[in-house]
This record gives C-alpha cells, structure tokens and sequence, in this order.
C-alpha cells in the first residue's frame, strides 16, 4: 500500500494530465467524438446546400423561360392542354399495364 502510495505521489501530474485529456477526448461535451460527428454532418449540410443551390438555378432559368409569352404558351399546352381556335388537340396516353 505504501508502494502505491508513493508511486501516485512521484506521478501525480502524469495522472491528472492523462485523466483530464481522458476525460476531454471523450466524456466532455466537446469531445473529439462528438466533434467528428459535427464535422460530418457540417459535410453532409455542405454538399446538401450545393445540390439545392443548383436545383434553385434550374428553377430560375425554368420561370425566365416561363415568363416569356412563347414559355406561357408552351406550359399552357403542355400542362393544360390548351388550344387555339380551329386547332384540334390529339392527346395520347401510354399504357402503364403491360
């Protein structure tokens, strides 16, 4: 028991050192787990943001196109199935049962 005792003794700072960067590495609120696990999901938010930043610039370019009287007329046919006079409009519809 004396043994022991002096051996913490002699190494007192070496222990507390290793017990505080124990305990930061990994019980702290901050620890490097928990600061990987951000990093990853900062990573994933990153890539996320790129896709739709893209998804915003289509979108962009399909209400610039839409918002020239040519675009009104084509998403009105399309999407409406809008005609003009004497015009006689064909829709086909494929088979989904095959």
């Amino acid at each position: 028991m004396i043994d022991l005792q002096a051996y913490i003794k002699k190494y007192a700072y070496f222990i507390g050192i290793a017990a505080f960067g124990i305990w930061m590495l990994f019980f702290d609120s901050n620890s490097l787990l928990s600061q990987r696990k951000l990093n990853k999901e900062i990573e994933s938010l990153k890539r996320q943001k790129e896709f739709l930043q893209k998804e915003i610039a289509k979108d962009r370019e399909a209400i610039k196109e839409i918002n020239t009287p040519e675009g009104r007329e084509k998403f009105g046919r399309e999407h409406y199935y809008f005609k003009r006079e004497n015009e006689d409009i064909f829709i086909i519809e494929y088979d989904t049962i095959k």
